[in-house]
């Protein structure tokens, strides 16, 4: 099949670490043509073969990025300044719909809100799963939701081992270390579900929730397994207004490791959802051991 044959996906955060792993999955897949969207087309090139500029804040961009593609893949960023999810997706969906986008993918996170009565506020959560009607609304049709895991990627970055009162090298966290409650995974892999997704619609495009999990754990346990690998970090707990007041955006924080303790990351016995997701992808997800003996900085001593 010739590039011109090929059935265009356009995907949004091309630059990022989703969008990107999900760029390089369809590459490798060879059976979709990919457009990579991005707010400055001219930087970034070597992306696909196809790069066209899309910004979610100015919608009247998103006509001609949308224009001709079978597929989109939509990822939107909380921690940006001034970003409004809602409104952004809200503008995405209405150009897909319009632009006769036969399969729109939506990148979301578990309703805390919903999932806890109410009890915990995490509005990065909350505010992306408030979205998933609007998709399922607009009557594409496919349509497919993926969730994103507590990404590996985040315990060598934002939340890499710091240094301890007592002089070790580790974490303290808001809940009990020994919960099993962390639904993780290398977030370079969400892309081969998104991939999935797309080559496979009659199994995963009626609004299936798909999610990405490599691991299942506690912090514990993830200290222990870091540990056998030749670490000596250590894990403990302080109370949840403590851990509030730590930093700038703690308490939202401190709330959100509530609710994992609560309820878990997914919030709920999701093992039909993975397994689904893991057969859509075509392989079993990187465990957090083989992903960190390649990825975790060696200690000094």
């Amino acid at each position: 099949m010739s590039t011109n044959d090929k059935k265009a996906i356009a995907v949004f955060g091309a630059t990022g670490q989703q969008g990107g792993g999900v760029v390089r999955a369809l590459q490798a897949r060879g059976q979709f043509k990919v457009r990579a969207l991005t707010r400055n087309p001219a930087e970034h090139r070597e992306l696909a073969e196809d790069v066209v500029e899309a910004d979610l804040n100015r919608p009247e961009t998103l006509k001609a990025a949308f224009n001709g593609a079978h597929g989109v893949f939509l990822v939107t960023d909380f921690r940006e300044n001034g970003t409004k999810e809602f409104e952004q997706a809200a503008a995405a969906v209405r150009a897909a719909k319009d632009g006769g986008v036969k399969h729109f993918i939506w990148s979301t996170l578990p309703n805390v809100e919903e999932i806890s009565g109410g009890k915990f506020d995490v509005p990065h959560f909350t505010g992306k799963a408030k979205i998933d009607q609007v998709v399922a609304d607009a009557g594409f049709p496919h349509h497919t939701f993926v969730i994103a895991p507590g990404y590996y990627q985040n315990f060598v970055g934002p939340l890499a081992p710091k240094k301890q009162p007592d002089g070790s090298m580790g974490w303290i966290v808001p809940l009990n270390p020994d919960v099993r409650c962390l639904h993780m995974g290398n977030i370079g892999e969400l892309g081969n579900i998104v991939a999935g997704a797309f080559a496979h619609p009659d199994l995963a495009g009626r609004g299936e929730y798909l999610p990405l999990v490599g691991d299942f754990m506690s912090f514990r346990e993830m200290v222990e397994t870091l540990n056998r690998q030749g670490h000596h970090f250590t894990v403990s707990q302080v109370p949840r207004e403590v851990f509030a007041t730590f930093f700038p955006g703690a308490a939202e924080l401190a709330a959100m490791f509530g609710y994992w303790e609560a309820y878990t990351y997914l919030g709920s016995d999701s093992f039909d959802r993975i397994a689904l997701a893991n057969k859509i992808a075509g392989d079993e997800p990187t465990s957090f051991a083989t992903w960190a003996r390649l990825n975790f900085p060696a200690q000094k001593a």
